[in-house]
């Protein structure tokens, strides 16, 4: 039997316990990726590890607070093209962020809430797309892109990922448990669909737009091996091909690296805690829905 310890059950202490250790698990990398940054190499390495950086780290000549951010931004030949990939990088998550959330909303609202004939027979083919992996469309992909002279482009960037099968899914998922009432009042008001879609369907999804628009932004952000393929040259280069090229460049340079992680890390952490609300508001709309 479950015993109580005043109000508390011994199973939510351990659940309390478990949640503290995944808590840890997941935020002690990400703390040790901001103090290294602070740090030199010496430090990084020592054992054990000292999570505050000794006072004459910073008292160094060649030294300052920022050192390795320098480096990190400047990179071995002092051009600052980290801001030019770190733009490119912006641009290509921020536009495949938005045309996913668009194209995808559009596509499942239609799967969710118009009957036509075929319509599981189409959404079947999308969800059919998730199993081929992208390594075997990836040469053929290639190919169509320089056929259309988008290499070394935006368009070869961005186009490729306009839309995905998984926000198709997830809007679709997320638009059969709306109420169709709205719709169907709509539409005796004379509402056109397009404004039922913008005025009604579109605001009433806010949790579910913000979990998509920043798995598409980190799915894009974090997208290596396309644009490895695509951008050419340094100027179309992206963040994760700026970090692989500095890694190479500055392999004893432990503190610059962290620097460079943390740098391309922080328009995710302002994107996640912006929408962050959200996340807290779709779960304690599905908490009352589920009571």
């Amino acid at each position: 039997m479950t015993k109580f310890v005043g109000k508390i059950t011994i199973a939510e202490i351990l659940i309390w316990i478990f949640l503290i250790l995944v808590l840890l698990f997941t935020i002690v990398p990400t703390l040790f990726m901001f103090v290294s940054s602070f740090m030199d190499s010496k430090q990084i390495l020592a054992m054990p590890f000292h999570w505050i950086p000794s006072k004459d780290y910073f008292t160094s000549s060649d030294r300052t607070f920022f050192t390795n951010f320098h480096r990190a931004i400047m990179g071995n030949n002092a051009d600052p093209v980290f801001f030019r990939n770190l733009v490119n990088s912006l641009v290509v998550a921020i536009t495949d962020s938005v045309t996913t959330v668009l194209l995808a909303s559009l596509c499942g609202y239609g799967l969710a809430k118009f009957r036509f004939r075929g319509r599981n027979f189409v959404f079947i083919s999308i969800m059919a797309t998730m199993m081929i992996p992208f390594e075997a469309i990836m040469i053929p992909l290639y190919m169509v892109a320089s056929s259309f002279k988008m290499i070394n482009t935006y368009r070869g960037l961005i186009i490729p990922f306009m839309v995905s099968a998984f926000g198709v899914f997830q809007m679709r998922q997320y638009l059969l448990t709306f109420p169709s009432e709205y719709i169907d009042a709509a539409r005796v008001d004379g509402l056109p669909e397009p404004g039922i879609y913008a005025r009604i369907v579109l605001p009433n999804c806010k949790p579910v737009i913000a979990t998509l628009g920043i798995l598409s932004f980190r799915n894009q952000w974090d997208n290596l091996l396309w644009p490895l393929l695509v951008a050419q040259s340094e100027k179309m280069k992206t963040i994760p091909l700026y970090i692989t090229k500095f890694s190479e460049e500055k392999m004893t340079d432990e503190g610059a690296m962290m620097a460079c992680a943390l740098l391309a890390s922080i328009p995710m952490f302002i994107l996640f805690f912006t929408l962050s609300r959200y996340f807290l508001g779709g779960a304690a709309v599905y908490d009352s829905r589920k009571g």
